[in-house]
């Protein structure tokens, strides 16, 4: 079981659609997150965002990159970044994503050209 919290002990029911970057070298990258109307932004749950936390099994990976994009004044969208700086870091990142994607029932699809990106789709 895998989870993704915006305020700890509340998982986010909303998907996030995922795109990955790495380094040529592969062992730096990122995964951007972004959940378009996630209930971290309801009224109702309206909070301080300290952070993203990415619960599985093996522990927690935590990013403190979130933002909100507004549409027409109101926040409308969650954008969160992850970064892992090594190899181990990116295996312990996948591990997560694999259940992650295994637990909300995602996709994974490989980008074409050369910049490395795989987006998880929630259509698939």
């Amino acid at each position: 079981m895998a989870a993704i919290q915006f305020f700890r002990g509340v998982d986010e029911p909303v998907v996030p659609d995922i795109r990955m970057t790495r380094s040529r070298d592969g062992r730096t990258g990122q995964a951007i997150f972004v959940f378009e109307e996630p209930q971290a932004l309801a009224p109702e749950t309206m909070g301080d965002i300290g952070g993203m936390y990415l619960i599985d099994e093996e522990g927690q990976l935590v990013t403190r990159e979130v933002n909100a994009r507004f549409v027409n004044g109101k926040a409308a969208a969650l954008e969160a970044t992850y970064t892992w700086k090594t190899t181990e870091d990116f295996e312990r990142f996948m591990r997560f994503a694999e259940r992650y994607a295994a637990t909300a029932g995602l996709g994974f699809a490989e980008a074409g050209g050369d910049q490395g990106e795989a987006p998880a789709d929630a259509d698939a």
